[in-house]
């Protein structure tokens, strides 16, 4: 990020944004054309990725099994959406039916649907669910910000019209970059809605007939049309935004999308043998947990904040607590990008069990590092 900045329209810099495009194909598993970035956080994608196909009134069907969920219905709610929902307990996932089934019922233009949700750790199914649209005529869209490159993601494969995420969980980078790709169904609708700027508009322009994208800076087409041969100015791209990304995508791809989530599979299977051995209950249904993240009841008698606190000051490290209803109930440790190591985890597990331990929590000293041990040796 620190390396020398050059003009947007610069032929290193247009040559960048090329090779950015073509990394992320491979992160995404896609032949999609349309793979850059949205300038902003993780968050920005998922507005750009929604405003940009949804007009006001358009039916939008979001499954809610977390905090994440109900983010998508709000800015699906903002951009003008006949929002539905359907719900699960939070530690939960849904089974295919059961969006088909709501599918069937609300006859939905857009299917918005959270792969992996931090707030409860559980990754959403999503190989069938594609099919589920296609049959049905939905555009399917997935934020994975928190999932990618730490848990299997197949965009063509799984019949994804559109995804977002960020850099800042298993890629590995910080926040403010968030890479989409988008099917040529997707493009093809939002097309529709094209428009250009009247500074930069020439003869051979021509808008879209459909109602004008509401926000500027989200405008899909626009910003395709920037990405683009073309080259249509639109935003000056974040040049340092662009080589952290770029990087982000070397790093996963050097190592190997396969390695990387084997990687995030083996040190969240460690991580979540060590809390067991701790004495202390993960959260949620457990064949559905993300590699990158587990969730663990804070015992009775402990003070969850007081313990995180401890972490933090006394050993440098940090764990979450979690929303909504489970605020105050969860920790949520990470397991994710640079910090998926073997070190990492066992300082963590030691860490804690010190602290649970001197806080009164009853355990068997050593066991937590045990039973890592015990996945790290090949036998969990």
């Amino acid at each position: 990020m620190s390396t020398q900045l050059i003009g947007q329209y610069d032929p290193v810099m247009t040559g960048y944004m090329n090779e950015v495009m073509s990394l992320y194909r491979d992160v995404f598993v896609t032949k999609n054309q349309a793979t850059l970035l949205i300038d902003g956080t993780s968050r920005a994608g998922i507005e750009a990725v929604l405003v940009s196909c949804i007009e006001p009134g358009d039916k939008v069907l979001v499954p809610i099994f977390g905090r994440f969920g109900h983010l998508l219905k709000e800015i699906a709610e903002r951009a003008g959406a006949d929002v539905h929902c359907i719900e699960a307990t939070w530690g939960e996932v849904f089974e295919p039916e059961q969006i088909e089934d709501a599918i069937k019922r609300v006859q939905p233009k857009v299917l918005a649907l959270v792969q992996g949700d931090t707030s409860t750790t559980m990754l959403q199914p999503l190989e069938h669910i594609g099919e589920i649209c296609r049959r049905h005529d939905v555009i399917f869209y997935s934020d994975a910000t928190a999932s990618i490159g730490g848990n299997p993601f197949e965009t063509d494969k799984w019949q994804l019209d559109a995804v977002s995420v960020g850099l800042q969980k298993c890629l590995g980078g910080p926040s403010g970059s968030a890479p989409i790709t988008l099917s040529e169904r997707y493009v093809e609708l939002v097309r529709g809605r094209q428009h250009i700027e009247a500074g930069i508009k020439a003869e051979h322009h021509n808008a879209g007939a459909g109602s004008r994208i509401r926000s500027n800076y989200f405008d899909i087409p626009m910003i395709l049309d920037y990405w683009g041969e073309e080259r249509l100015n639109h935003h000056t791209e974040a040049t340092s935004m662009l080589y952290c990304a770029r990087e982000c995508a070397i790093n996963l791809l050097e190592e190997g999308v396969d390695a990387s989530i084997a990687r995030h599979e083996l040190h969240g299977n460690a991580m979540l043998a060590g809390i067991q051995g701790m004495n202390l209950k993960p959260f949620g249904d457990l064949k559905h947990k993300m590699n990158n993240v587990v969730g663990v009841y804070i015992p009775d008698g402990v003070d969850g904040e007081q313990i995180r606190q401890q972490l933090l000051h006394d050993f440098n490290i940090e764990i979450g607590t979690s929303f909504g209803p489970l605020h105050g109930k969860i920790w949520r440790i990470g397991t994710m990008g640079y910090n998926a190591r073997q070190d990492t985890v066992l300082h963590t597990l030691q860490s804690l069990e010190t602290l649970l331990r001197r806080a009164g929590h009853t355990l068997q000293p050593g066991q937590a590092i045990d039973s890592a041990f015990t996945v790290y040796n090949g036998k969990g």
